[in-house]
């Protein structure tokens, strides 16, 4: 994936909210029955909740995160949860910083 790819998955604000949220995911979400929301991230159903979305919309949008790399999805139960790859979010700080 470019910088380029990057920046378009970036470029949707629904994204960005959805980035934003899972970087401070107990401020944002309501506690889950499974799975920690810092430790497996949060269930893609309460994302779409917030977000006021369908399951369908949320999928498209997950898929277009990781596909960048800057979310990382874990199966619990029949639960997708998401987080940030932090790591990933600085190397991108970090390219835009050279422009």
């Amino acid at each position: 994936m470019t910088d380029a790819d990057l920046f378009r998955a970036l470029g949707n604000e629904r994204r960005l909210q959805i980035l934003a949220w899972l970087k401070d995911p107990r401020a944002h979400f309501r506690p889950q029955v499974d799975g920690d929301l810092v430790e497996d991230g949060v269930c893609g159903q309460l994302i779409a909740e917030k977000l006021g979305i369908n399951a369908s919309t949320l999928s498209e949008h997950m898929r277009v995160l990781q596909g960048s790399d800057l979310v990382t999805a874990k199966r619990i139960k029949q639960w997708t949860f998401y987080r940030r790859n932090d790591e990933r979010l600085r190397a991108l700080a970090a390219v835009v910083g050279t422009i």
